[in-house]
């Protein structure tokens, strides 16, 4: 199946830029595919540059979703072509969210471990003369 999905991608891709004659499409990153193992449905993930665009996307490329079906027929060997269901990928702005974090994180603890605790003696650590 994944080897599927990887050609779907693929050639999803390819169509959307090449085959489609809708410019509004054409900023659709296809990040994966997820085919139902009797090919009945596809999820197409995808993204874009910025979340409001994401979502002007998801209606767009709804809208070319049966011309892209059947250029899909054209040039792929399955015994049945899925349907497609477009789904913004929601991966970039969860993994920002998290790195946000990690960086406040580290922020606070660089902030703490710099801080030098009291009980420090000077000159600790060199030989005594």
């Amino acid at each position: 199946m994944a080897r599927i999905n990887k050609q779907l991608q693929r050639e999803i891709s390819l169509l959307l830029e090449s085959r489609i004659k809708k410019e509004a499409v054409k900023d659709a990153i296809i990040t994966g595919v997820d085919c139902s193992r009797d090919l009945d449905v596809a999820k197409v993930f995808f993204t874009a540059l910025t979340p409001e665009r994401r979502r002007e996307l998801r209606e767009e490329l709804a809208s070319v979703r049966g011309a892209l079906r059947t250029l899909l027929g054209q040039v792929l060997k399955l015994r049945r072509i899925p349907s497609l269901d477009f789904v913004p990928d929601e991966s970039a702005d969860y993994g920002e969210r998290i790195d946000g974090i990690l960086n406040r994180l580290g922020m606070d603890s660089a902030v703490a471990g710099s801080e030098e605790p009291d009980t420090a003696e000077e000159g600790a650590g060199e030989p005594n003369d």
